[in-house]
């Protein structure tokens, strides 16, 4: 049976290094340099490792500032929760150094950081993001890094006046575990539901009476006008006081410093192939993690942002990098993956939905026992009419067994075929509705 969603068009596959690589230049210290660099190690390569880093710290896992944000106050260093010490592992580490400008040379690279010149045969870009602010919420605080989370840990003492800005991801988070220590919250959100931008309103709108029973205020449909130190202004003329603004309205990546040097979607982002070379680049630039807009043969193009990504490739930019990989076949193609706590529940999304995908959901959301939702590509002309249809993405929430058949699903070359009546029973296990 064809697959019901007809394929994007894949970009040309950038070729290996045409010149031996002899030394890797990796920016950026987050998850995905860090691995980078192990990866280089694990596939042999003896060559001299450079890394940058802007943050003074050494590497750290990112997803606990939030989740785990006032009841885990040292960060998850990467050491300890994968084994990687750059130290061990690079020649050189320079943290606290941020790049400014990249430079393609004929066979190598030029990166200025500083007052200093960095020149290597290779890169490999791994900057990640950074939290929007609108320039005009000068007194609101961010949640990006471990400094920020240290500022905002000790301002939200209980009884602090909290309004957080933007019911997503990252707000969600943030409210539920600073209301369960007593701080008074309201999260204020443009939108008509809280995730709206990851699930859409419909699913988002079931989650937003978690809200309410996890001691939280919700203002949705509500216009931010103003920030200042101590409180919100509304469209609607309201002022909502706050002790703590925190901003948490996106993220996008980090490559600013890449003006003129390697060409960038409009949010940023650097279009890779399925090895990570960058679109539009010679073989020696690759780019891993936020910043990259990854091909996928399943999900066309996939935004940065997903931290299996960050963590799993970079041994596929390294391998395509030396020249251990020949064909898409060789790589790696993880699907995208969010997992969130929040309010209470615990919430995975896999895979990417489309425009005009059906929704389907799995199970009773009021029912308490945990639900999810499905969603279907639209059948294509010259879909035979079978039962089957091509899941694109799914929610599970408070349901991990979903959860690793999700996986399952998901790990193969194409999209899955499920029966959706079959799938909507949460009675039965997802296999159940695969159709072979």
């Amino acid at each position: 049976m064809p697959d019901a969603r007809p394929p994007a068009a894949a970009p040309p596959a950038v070729p290996p290094p045409s010149h031996p690589v002899r030394s890797v230049l990796v920016v950026g210290a987050g998850l995905a340099g860090a691995r980078t660099v192990a990866a280089l190690r694990e596939h042999g390569f003896d060559g001299r490792v450079t890394l940058l880093g802007r943050e003074t710290r050494d590497p750290y896992d990112r997803p606990p500032l939030s989740k785990h944000l006032l009841d885990r106050p040292e960060p998850a260093w990467l050491r300890d929760e994968l084994g990687v010490d750059v130290h061990t592992l690079a020649d050189t580490v320079q943290l606290g150094t941020s790049a400014d400008h990249l430079a393609v040379v004929g066979d190598g690279v030029v990166v200025r950081a500083g007052a200093a010149d960095v020149r290597a045969d290779a890169v490999v870009l791994a900057t990640g993001s950074r939290a929007v602010r609108p320039a005009d919420w000068g007194d609101a605080v961010t949640l990006h890094t471990a400094d920020d989370a240290a500022g905002l840990r000790a301002r939200l003492v209980p009884g602090a006046r909290l309004v957080v800005v933007g019911a997503g991801w990252i707000g969600a988070e943030v409210a539920g575990v600073a209301s369960a220590a007593g701080v008074d919250v309201t999260v204020v959100e443009a939108t008509t539901a809280p995730l709206s931008a990851a699930l859409g309103a419909r699913v988002g709108d079931l989650t937003a009476g978690w809200y309410a029973a996890a001691g939280v205020r919700l203002e949705l449909g509500a216009e931010v006008t103003g920030v200042s130190r101590d409180g919100v202004g509304l469209a609607d003329g309201r002022r909502l006081p706050a002790d703590v603004v925190l901003a948490a309205v996106g993220a996008r990546p980090d490559t600013g410093w890449l003006d003129g040097s390697l060409p960038r979607d409009p949010d940023g982002s650097l279009r890779v192939d399925a090895g990570y070379g960058v679109v539009g680049a010679p073989g020696h630039v690759r780019a891993v993690g936020d910043v990259a807009r990854r091909w996928s043969a399943r999900h066309g193009w996939v935004p940065g942002g997903h931290w299996d990504g960050a963590l799993r490739g970079p041994a596929t930019a390294v391998r395509a990098l030396l020249g251990a990989s020949s064909t898409t076949d060789d790589h790696e193609d993880p699907a995208p993956y969010v997992f969130s706590t929040q309010l209470g529940h615990d919430l995975t999304l896999l895979g990417q939905q489309g425009p005009g995908d059906e929704l389907v959901l799995r199970g009773d959301p009021a029912g308490g026992a945990g639900w999810g939702a499905l969603w279907f590509a639209a059948p294509a002309v010259d879909d035979d009419g079978g039962p089957g249809r091509a899941l694109t993405a799914m929610l599970a929430v408070d349901r991990p067994r979903d959860v690793a058949a999700g996986r399952r699903l998901f790990g193969g070359p194409v999209l899955p075929r499920l029966d959706p009546a079959v799938a909507a029973d949460a009675t039965r296990g997802l296999r159940d509705a695969v159709v072979r």
